[in-house]
């Protein structure tokens, strides 16, 4: 399968390297997770694209801010399973698209099985008052 077009809101596949792992002396993520595109850009003049993913966990977060519970509407729609899970604001993974660390969905032979932005996005807002999936980290 081809690898998708990044924007902003896809959900993908990627093996996440945590700013801790990184201190450490890790250079890769040691599991596949799914992660949310925040920032697709074009860089001038090599045209490649620059994404910034940030990453789905069920570890609750420590810091007020860190991270955005995913809403169980929205989880269903990913296909996650049923624990709680939240979006990390506070941290994210730079790279050039597609990247070493892309994976294709398990089970599937796709990288962004789980939802198109255009759908995450309506599922996101339907969740509930005050969230607002638009907003960047």
């Amino acid at each position: 399968m081809p690898i998708p077009t990044p924007e902003p809101g896809l959900v993908v596949s990627y093996a996440y390297l945590w700013g801790h792992e990184a201190q450490r002396g890790q250079e890769e993520g040691r599991k596949d997770r799914p992660c949310v595109i925040a920032l697709a850009v074009e860089r001038q003049p090599d045209g490649d694209t620059l994404v910034t993913v940030l990453p789905v966990t069920h570890r609750a977060p420590t810091e007020a801010g860190a991270a955005v519970e995913i809403p169980p509407a929205v989880k269903r729609h990913l296909g996650l399973d049923d624990a709680r899970s939240w979006v990390v604001v506070s941290e994210g993974d730079r790279f050039v698209w597609p990247g070493y660390d892309l994976r294709k969905v398990p089970g599937t032979d796709l990288y962004d099985a789980f939802c198109r932005r255009a759908s995450f996005r309506r599922c996101w807002r339907r969740s509930g008052p005050g969230i607002d999936s638009t907003a960047r980290a």
